[in-house]
């Protein structure tokens, strides 16, 4: 008897990324965490759900300088992550921490 093959394919979170409300959650939730690496990987599943091009279109950075800037040894600046969530439809606002709502309950 032959065994089928379970085919495994790499997950790619840009699949769920299919609304500006579920970006925005996914975003905010790195935000809250604080860590820059996982706010770099959460702008790069955006950008790329977003469809790369048009976010270096509407930001006026080159793809390869987004791709570069989001890249694990990337390490953006403040105005080039900036441009990249203006280019998003995207804002970032700064709540007080006693004001802020639990995100990972």
């Amino acid at each position: 008897m032959k065994k089928n093959k379970t085919e495994i394919r790499e997950f790619d979170p840009t699949e769920l990324l299919d609304s500006e409300e579920t970006m925005a959650n996914y975003l905010n939730l790195e935000l809250a965490a604080g860590d820059p690496h996982y706010i770099k990987v959460a702008l790069n599943n955006i950008a790329r759900a977003r469809n790369m091009s048009v976010i270096a279109e509407k930001s006026g950075i080159p793809c390869s300088n987004i791709y570069n800037a989001l890249s694990e040894e990337g390490d953006p600046e403040y105005s080039t992550i900036q441009k990249i969530v203006d280019a998003l439809d995207m804002q970032l606002i700064v709540v007080p921490k006693s004001a802020r709502i639990e995100l990972y309950a």
